[in-house]
């Protein structure tokens, strides 16, 4: 028989006794799919729909995971962002494609104005963003981008041409965003967290008066259920926090909500570890980056420790007092090197306690309080769990040595990515995908545990303290 032959097509109206399905594909080819579905040519979207434009920390942690497809599209994905930094330094937190209608996400360019608003700050001429900004992860993923192929990030210069922007962006944060004074760095708008409707932003939010349903128009709700969304009211609110800032053509400085947030920091006192080795790469002094890390850790356990709960709290800066809601965010510090070992094993006693659950009744970390008044398994933030920062756990447990508890994690984390069909997020006790599916930051956090190395050892803050330091 022709081995080039077609296989006749089957009879229809029969019954077929046996009919194997075809095998599922593996998970990293699956994950590998997700993010080529979402490349654009120059960066990768979150989600084709519900998020079609760049964001900035959904792009360091498809960075991340990129680096184990193509290097290059990881160095790319990072380039992009970083070409659309304003003179002051900030990243902003969306880079708005020019090709999708105004109206397939708000707040769209129009909304957010930045080359006129944003003039003063220095926003870019030639490309529309945002003007508030997201987590610090850049700097970390820029290392271990760098690490993934470290002869074509030499050849093409990449840290060369990374390394000034980034620490023009850690400027902007330890210089102007130091709103209450005690060396952390505060959020001006709950979306800068990047946990947007988290129940920790409730008191302050508090204060803020809604913009008018009637002045906008939710995209977000054409793509998920209104269950698992921010209420009109959080939304009218977040809205209006955005409106004065832009208003006031996005200078800093102590307006209605302002909150000093203990995963914000921590991630930037990683990527200052990160930038420290990034500089000893390029044969810059790096002992004065390592000092600030160090001293950020302290200002971080100083104003943001609370013992009675276990974790570490949100402040709010303009109240000048903690914010007794235990969230996932007060968990992420586990991952920073120089954390006092008494801390470190508080945290992991609490993230497998009766207010997390892990290891026992919950899947994956939850993104809040299980016990907590406004705890909503579905609702954004405010109970799911997340691919992200559960990653963040399953680095830090790994690097304060719960070398068991991060493999179960990490054994949770692929199959409810795999079965949730890399979800946004997902309920943390079933793992029931809500959200969208195919996402992006999901997709490529997989891939970087798939490739199950011990990075987070060789690669990440622990190596980078004892280079510095060698």
């Amino acid at each position: 028989m022709d081995s080039t032959a077609q296989r006749a097509p089957r009879p229809t109206g029969r019954t077929v006794a046996y009919d194997p399905s075809i095998p599922a594909p593996p998970l990293h080819v699956r994950a590998a799919a997700v993010l080529e579905a979402g490349w654009t040519g120059t960066s990768t979207v979150p989600s084709r729909g519900l998020y079609p434009h760049q964001w900035s920390w959904d792009s360091a942690f498809i960075a991340i995971g990129l680096r184990h497809v193509s290097p290059l599209r990881a160095q790319t994905e990072l380039e992009t962002l970083l070409a659309a930094q304003w003179a002051d330094g900030r990243i902003p937190h969306i880079v708005f494609n020019p090709s999708v209608p105004l109206d397939a996400y708000f707040p769209s360019p129009d909304f957010w104005r930045s080359s006129a608003a944003g003039r003063a700050a220095g926003a870019p001429r030639t490309v529309q963003t945002s003007g508030i900004v997201q987590p610090p992860v850049h700097a970390l993923a820029a290392w271990l981008v760098h690490l993934a192929d470290p002869g074509l990030s030499r050849a093409r210069g990449f840290l060369t041409r990374a390394y000034p922007r980034l620490a023009a962006w850690h400027r902007y944060l330890l210089h102007r965003r130091d709103l209450g004074g005690g060396g952390l760095v505060s959020v001006v708008h709950p979306w800068e967290q990047g946990m947007d409707n988290s129940p920790c932003w409730d008191r302050p939010l508090s204060r803020v008066t809604p913009a008018p349903a009637r002045s906008f128009r939710r995209a977000d709700l054409d793509h998920g259920s209104p269950e698992d969304r921010p209420t009109d009211l959080d939304y009218g609110r977040y809205v209006r926090l955005a409106t004065d800032y832009r208003d006031r053509g996005y200078a800093d400085g102590p307006g209605d909500f302002a909150v000093e947030d203990p995963a914000f920091n921590a991630l930037l006192i990683a990527s200052e570890y990160a930038l420290a080795r990034i500089a000893r790469e390029l044969g810059a002094a790096a002992p004065a980056r390592q000092h600030r890390a160090e001293r950020l850790t302290d200002a971080l356990v100083e104003r943001l420790w609370e013992p009675s709960a276990g974790m570490f709290l949100c402040r709010d800066v303009r109240a000048g007092e903690l914010i007794p809601e235990r969230c996932v965010s007060g968990l992420v510090p586990l991952l920073l090197p120089d954390l006092p070992r008494d801390l470190a094993a508080t945290l992991v006693r609490t993230v497998c306690g009766p207010h997390f659950g892990l290891g026992g009744t919950t899947r994956l970390v939850p993104s809040y309080d299980l016990l907590g008044d406004a705890f909503d398994p579905h609702r954004y933030w405010r109970g799911p769990a997340w691919f992200n920062t559960n990653w963040l756990l399953e680095r830090g447990l790994r690097l304060h040595g719960e070398r068991g508890r991060a493999d179960a994690l990490r054994r949770g984390i692929l199959h409810t990515a795999g079965a949730s069909d890399f979800a946004e997020y997902v309920d943390p006790y079933t793992g029931q995908a809500c959200g969208a599916t195919g996402f992006g930051w999901t997709a490529a956090l997989t891939l970087d545990l798939l490739h199950d190395r011990p990075a987070w050892d060789k690669d990440g803050v622990t190596a980078i303290k004892g280079e510095v330091r060698g």
